[in-house]
C-alpha cells in the first residue's frame, strides 16, 4: 500500500465521519482506518526484514569464498601459475636423449681441424629459418672455407633442419645443428640458479619473449664453455675473423670516439674468459624480462663500463665500422637501389668502407626483416659477393 493510498483513505474516512450522524458508524469507520494503517506498517517491516535476510547470506558467501581462495590457492600459487603460462611452448626446457648427447656432439664436431669455430643460436621453428639466415650461414664459409659452424637449436636438429643445411653439407662445409643442454651449459655458472627459478616458475620471465633472452644467455654460456665466435643469424660476414681474439664491438661512439654502446650480436672470446663470466653474472643478477635489450646490448655495456681497464680483463673493443658499420636507422638504404640525388655518393662510399674496414654487417632484422633486396642495391652486391650457393638473393 503506498503513501498516497494511506492519505486517500485518511481523507475519505474523515469525510465519512464528518458526514455521518451516527457515533457507532463513526467508531467502526475509524477502527477500520486504524486497522489498515497498522497492517501496512507490519507488511512494510516484514519486507525490510526479508530484504535484510536476503543480503546477509550473499555477503557471507562472498566472504567464505574469499577465505577459500586464500587458504587453498594462495596469491603466490596464482603468481607461479601465471608465470608458467608465459613460458615458451617450443620445448626449450625439455631434457631427452638429444640433450644428453650435447657435450659429446660438440666435442666431436669441433675435434675436426676448424679454421675458426663459430656458434649461432636458433630458438624458433625450422620453417622460419629462411633465405636470409641461409645467406648469413653461407657468408661464414665464404670467408672461412675450413671453418666450423654449430647452430644451437632443437628445431633445426631434425630431419627438416638437415634438409635445410644439406646443400651446404653437400659442398663439404662443416655445419651442424645441435640440441643444446641448457642445464649443462649453465652448470657452475652464476646463471644456474636463475635458470632453475625460471624453469620452475619461481621467477617471472617478463613480457619479452623468453626465447630472446635465453639466446642472449646461451651465447655467453657456449663461448664460456668452448670458446670461439658467436654470430647473430642476421650478420653477413665480409672477411676472415682469424686475427680476432677476445673482441667485442661498439655499436656507437661519441665525438671523442669513445664508445657509448656495445652490442652482443658478435662476440669473439676464449674459453673461460673472465669477461664472459661477468656477463653471465650480470645477466642473472639484474635480469628484467620487460625491458628490451636490458639483458643483451645494455648488459654488456654495463659490465664493460665497470671492468674496462681493470687487470685480468684483457679484451679489445672495435669501433662500429668493424661489425656495425650501418646503424639500424640507415640499414634500409642498403636494400634499395640508390636514387639519382645524394644516395649514389653514400652508396659508393659505404661499399668501399665495408670492403676495406668491416669484418661484417649486422642487418638489424628487427628493422629490415620485411624488406626485399632490390637488384642493383648495395645489399644485393654484398650478398652476391659473399655467398657460396647464392640462391634467391633477391627474395631474401
Amino acid at each position: 500500500m503506498t503513501f498516497k493510498r494511506v492519505a486517500s483513505h485518511e481523507i475519505f474516512g474523515h469525510r465519512l465521519v464528518s458526514r455521518s450522524k451516527s457515533p457507532v458508524i463513526s467508531i467502526v469507520l475509524f477502527s477500520l482506518l486504524i486497522f489498515f494503517m497498522f497492517a501496512y506498517s507490519i507488511i512494510s517491516n516484514m519486507s525490510l526484514q526479508s530484504a535484510a535476510f536476503t543480503v546477509l547470506p550473499i555477503s557471507f558467501t562472498i566472504s567464505t569464498q574469499r577465505n577459500m581462495i586464500v587458504e587453498g590457492d594462495s596469491e603466490n600459487d596464482q603468481f607461479h601459475r601465471g608465470i608458467r603460462r608465459k613460458l615458451p611452448e617450443n620445448e626449450i626446457f625439455r631434457s631427452d636423449e638429444l640433450t644428453e648427447k650435447f657435450h659429446g656432439r660438440v666435442q666431436e664436431f669441433f675435434n675436426h681441424k676448424c679454421e675458426v669455430q663459430f656458434f649461432m643460436t636458433w630458438i624458433s621453428t625450422a620453417e622460419s629459418f629462411g633465405t636470409r639466415e641461409i645467406l648469413a650461414v653461407e657468408s661464414v664459409f665464404k670467408a672461412h672455407p675450413h671453418g666450423c659452424l654449430m647452430i644451437l637449436s632443437r628445431t633445426l636438429d631434425s630431419a627438416q633442419g638437415h634438409m635445410i643445411l644439406k646443400p651446404l653439407l653437400d659442398r663439404g662445409f662443416k655445419v651442424q645443428a645441435v640440441t643444446p643442454d641448457l642445464p649443462f651449459l649453465l652448470k657452475n655458472t652464476p646463471a644456474e640458479a636463475w635458470f632453475n627459478d625460471i624453469k620452475s616458475g619461481e621467477k617471472d620471465p617478463g613480457g619479452i619473449p623468453l626465447a630472446q633472452n635465453l639466446s642472449n644467455l646461451m651465447r655467453l654460456a657456449a663461448l664460456y664453455k668452448y670458446g670461439g665466435v658467436y654470430l647473430d643469424t642476421d650478420f653477413i660476414v665480409l672477411k676472415s675473423f682469424k686475427g680476432l681474439k677476445n673482441t667485442i664491438g661498439a655499436q656507437s661512439i661519441n665525438w671523442a670516439k669513445n664508445w657509448t654502446r656495445l652490442n652482443n650480436a658478435v662476440l669473439v672470446f676464449d674459453m673461460n674468459h673472465p669477461l664472459l663470466y661477468k656477463f653471465i653474472e650480470e645477466f642473472a643478477l639484474t635480469f628484467d624480462g620487460n625491458k628490451w635489450g636490458h639483458n643483451g646490448p645494455y648488459m654488456v655495456s654495463r659490465v664493460v663500463h665497470r671492468v674496462e681497464g681493470r687487470p685480468g680483463y684483457n679484451f679489445t673493443i672495435l669501433p662500429p665500422v668493424a661489425f656495425y658499420p650501418v646503424d639500424w636507422i640507415k640499414i634500409v638504404r642498403l636494400f634499395k637501389v640508390p636514387s639519382q640525388q645524394a644516395d649514389p655518393k653514400w652508396f659508393e662510399a659505404k661499399l668501399q668502407e665495408l670492403n676495406e674496414k668491416s669484418y661484417g654487417l649486422h642487418l638489424w632484422n628487427k628493422q629490415s626483416s620485411k624488406l626485399m633486396v632490390e637488384e642493383g642495391s648495395a645489399m644485393g652486391k654484398l650478398l652476391a659477393e659473399h655467398c657460396v650457393l647464392c640462391n634467391q638473393i633477391y627474395s631474401s
